[in-house]
Parts: structure tokens; sequence; C-alpha cells
């Protein structure tokens, strides 16, 4: 009987010695487990309670900072798993995210320059400068087409006056010049009057035939076929019902007998145009059919270039 107590006490005594070599490890909720550690890895770490008695795996994020610390004293390895979970002191983290700022090399600003002297003191500005100083000439050169003033003229005031030369002839009105008055009828003047049906007049004197060439033969009545007509700019207005009015020939497909034997010439400021045909026109602009080489090209003529308009035979 003797035997059997000794044997419980000495049990029981191991038992006490060992509950009193293990550690207690404080968790985030308030509890504590007693005990040894036997398996831990990245989930957590299982412990071993009393004899033949385990707890369950603690995930790492249940133990407090100063358990973390406790269990990363105990085993290195253990230390690589509990270090992410430990906070760093706000000291330490401050000294560790410090960021060192080193001296570098700045470019220097360039003075401040006026926006003219700014633009002759470089490349880049010179050529700008070249390019509105050209563009203030082609300017120049079509207001003076537009509006029927002398090229030399506007392109003198435009060299002198850059910009501003161009803007005071753009702002003036179109030049007309004045048709020439008919003379009075008077016993020294010489006067013929070209009337359907009769006798052709002299050569001399004052000529009144009539506006449109429109005729049987191609030409105006009484007028000779052979005589070149000329339209100049002031002496009549082109525009859509000029070109509608005095040369709807022009704008058929394939032209009458008494027509194809015409010729029209457009004049404007940068080309003579020998028009075969009229194909488009519009409230501003036409489009007419020249000879181009061996083939035909389709060209756009602005009313606002057209300088003279010249109807003649092919023959004369």
């Amino acid at each position: 009987m003797r035997r059997i107590v000794w044997t419980i006490f000495g049990l029981w005594l191991c038992g006490a010695f060992i509950a009193a070599g293990a550690d207690t490890y404080e968790l985030t909720d308030g509890k504590s487990l007693t005990g040894d550690v036997i398996s831990y890895n990245d989930n957590g770490v299982v412990f071993r309670l009393e004899v033949d008695k385990y707890s369950e795996r603690v995930p790492w994020t249940k133990f407090t900072q100063d358990t973390l610390k406790q269990l990363s004293s105990v085993n290195p390895k253990i230390r690589g798993m509990a270090e992410p979970f430990i906070e760093t002191p706000p000291t330490e983290r401050a000294k560790k995210s410090e960021v060192k700022v080193h001296e570098v090399s700045r470019l220097g600003l360039p003075p401040r320059t006026p926006l003219i002297s700014a633009l002759f003191s470089s490349s880049v500005g010179l050529i700008a400068l070249m390019l509105i100083y050209a563009g203030n000439i082609f300017a120049a050169y079509e207001i003076a087409v537009c509006r029927s003033r002398p090229m030399a003229l506007v392109l003198g005031v435009s060299v002198v006056l850059p910009i501003l030369g161009p803007i005071i002839f753009l702002a003036m009105p179109m030049h007309v010049e004045a048709a020439e008055p008919v003379a009075q009828h008077s016993a020294t003047a010489s006067q013929t009057f070209a009337v359907p049906g009769s006798a052709p007049a002299p050569a001399s004197g004052i000529h009144i035939v009539e506006a449109s060439w429109q005729g049987k033969s191609g030409a105006a009545p009484g007028a000779n076929p052979n005589e070149p007509q000329i339209f100049q700019r002031g002496q009549f207005t082109f525009n859509r019902r000029f070109f509608e009015t005095k040369f709807s020939g022009f704008f058929a497909l394939i032209r009458r007998e008494a027509d194809k034997n015409m010729v029209l010439t457009v004049k404007t400021g940068r080309a003579n145009l020998a028009v075969e045909r009229i194909t488009r026109i519009a409230t501003n602009e036409m489009h007419v059919e020249i000879v181009s080489g061996a083939g035909k090209q389709e060209v756009m003529v602005p009313f606002a270039e057209v300088v003279e308009v010249q109807l003649k035979s092919r023959s004369a």
C-alpha cells in the first residue's frame, strides 16, 4: 500500500515540476496559455499544456506584443516568424525612414528680357520672326489681288509696315476703275451704232454692241466674230450671275456647233487659264476644266482673283 502511495506522490511531484518549468503566454483577448512550444509554422503555435494534452494552433495575431517578443527569444526560427507581427516603435521607424537629400547642380534661369529682344536673341525666335514676315508678304499679295489694289504699292507698304500694312489695305474697300464716259452727240464727234440688220459701220467712233456673245453665229449681232471680247474687273462684276449669263455655252458637256470655235480665257493674279468647260459654279468660286499636258485638269478659280475674262474665236 505504501508503495502505491509513493508512486502517486512521485507522479504528482513530477507534474508539479513540469508545470513549474512551463512558461505562460498572454493572448490579446485577455486569456493566457501555460505550457511548452512543441510545434510552430506560419499559421501559429501549438502548446503542450499538460501531460498528453495539447492546445489548438494559436495564430500569431492573437499573441500580445510582449508574448511575441518572449517567443522570439526562445528560438531563432520562431524569431523569424514572429518579428513581422512585432510593432516597431515610432522613434525607430522614423530613423529607418529618414531620407537624405543630396545637393544637385541646377541650371541657372536666363535673365529676364523683353519679348522682342528674346526673339532676336535666339535662333528659334529668328526663325519664327522670318515665318511671320513671310506670311505678312504673302497676305499682302493676296489682299492686293482681292481688293484690286496696285501690287507694288501694297507689297511696299507691307514690307515697311509688317502686319499693319496688310490690315490697312484689307480694311479699305475694293478699288473699282470708273468706266470711260460715253461721248455726247455732237457735230464734231463721230459716232456709230451697230443696229441689228444694218450695214457694218466704219471702224472709227464709239461702238455699242450687245453685251452677250450668244447669238446665232456665237458673237454679238453686227460685231466682228473674229474680234476678241474683253471683260475687265472694274467694268464688270465677276460673280456667278456674270458667268452663267454670258458664258452659258461653256457649261454644257458637249458644246453646240456655233460655240465650238470659241475660246474662253480667264486671267487671274497667278495664271492665264484657257477654259474648255465650266464644270461647277458656286457663290464665291467656280471650277473650270483646262488642258494640262496630254490630259485635262479641273481647277478652282475664286471670283475675287479674276482680273480679266477674254472671249475670242480660235481663228483670231
